[in-house]
């Protein structure tokens, strides 16, 4: 596998991205990955989950053994809440961020990213959480 050769011959971090599948998630870090994106495949192919549907199962499979991050479907703070509920150590952030750029520049992305921050502290507010390291779970409803 590309990424066994990857890591023989550097020492950075190496993460992949596009991961949606937990198969692929192990495999990745059996064969020396430092983390994982999990992603959707919708430009590429219709009908497959959401990245943030896909994250309980890639967590899993990963085991702790590396990171997990999710990227797409990020739209509010909220869901920057569900994404670490359901373990991923952080959320990458794109559109938003590029619409925030065409309407006002950095200004506009700094606009953006700060009404993400107060979103996700308002939620965790809601939520009875103090800190990041509070999110778990159990703040999720299933129903």
């Amino acid at each position: 596998m590309d990424v066994a050769w990857l890591r023989s011959v550097t020492d950075l971090p190496i993460v992949l991205k596009g991961v949606l599948h937990p198969e692929d998630a192990a495999l990745a870090v059996e064969h020396g990955a430092s983390g994982v994106v999990s992603t959707h495949g919708g430009r590429q192919l219709d009908g497959v989950p959401a990245s943030i549907e896909a994250l309980p199962a890639v967590v899993k499979a990963v085991g702790g053994r590396a990171e997990v991050y999710l990227d797409g479907g990020i739209r509010r703070g909220t869901d920057v809440l569900k994404a670490l509920a359901l373990g991923a150590r952080a959320v990458f952030v794109g559109r938003p961020v590029l619409w925030g750029l065409a309407v006002d520049g950095a200004a506009g992305v700094r606009g953006v990213l700060g009404l993400l921050r107060e979103e996700l502290e308002l939620a965790m507010v809601l939520a009875g959480v103090s800190g990041v390291e509070g999110i778990g779970p159990d703040l999720l409803w299933e129903g």
